[in-house]
């Protein structure tokens, strides 16, 4: 089962969603591992291996939860770089977002997301929405 594992990069700036995330693996039952950068260039450092040391998320089986309205390095921004990174640009990223500005959307898609979600409001919907993605992930084959 170790090797079905997947590792969870979550970028968000906003404490009460890193909670709020954090709260729905708890109550599905969510056991992959967890990693939070609050913006776009922690995320990258996390990434990448820093010092000759190996990267702080592991490489293996890697899924970015993404924001895009974040201080520093947005999500647009960070997407970016993420796909102009030979060693980063086949990882997966889902959007999760309040934005739901048409241009970041189709700007989204052409950096190659996997999907685009926004946010619900009410924790309820949050949780199943999290349920939901993680019945995707689950299902889905990782490099």
């Amino acid at each position: 089962m170790e090797d079905r594992v997947i590792n969870i990069l979550l970028v968000e700036d906003d404490e009460v969603d890193v909670m709020n995330v954090k709260r729905a693996f708890k109550k599905s039952n969510i056991s992959n591992p967890l990693f939070v950068a609050g913006n776009g260039l922690e995320a990258l450092d996390m990434l990448r291996p820093q010092d000759g040391k190996p990267p702080e998320v592991p490489d293996a089986r890697r899924l970015i939860l993404l924001d895009l309205n974040m201080p520093k390095m947005g999500g647009l921004e960070f997407l970016n770089e993420l796909r102009s990174d030979p060693d980063l640009k086949a990882t997966p990223v889902i959007v999760l977002t309040t934005s739901d500005e048409d241009r970041d959307l189709v700007e989204a898609y052409n950096l190659n997301v996997a999907g685009y979600i926004l946010k619900p409001v009410t924790f309820t919907k949050f949780a199943s929405v999290i349920t939901t993605l993680n019945k995707y992930w689950t299902l889905c084959e990782f490099p």
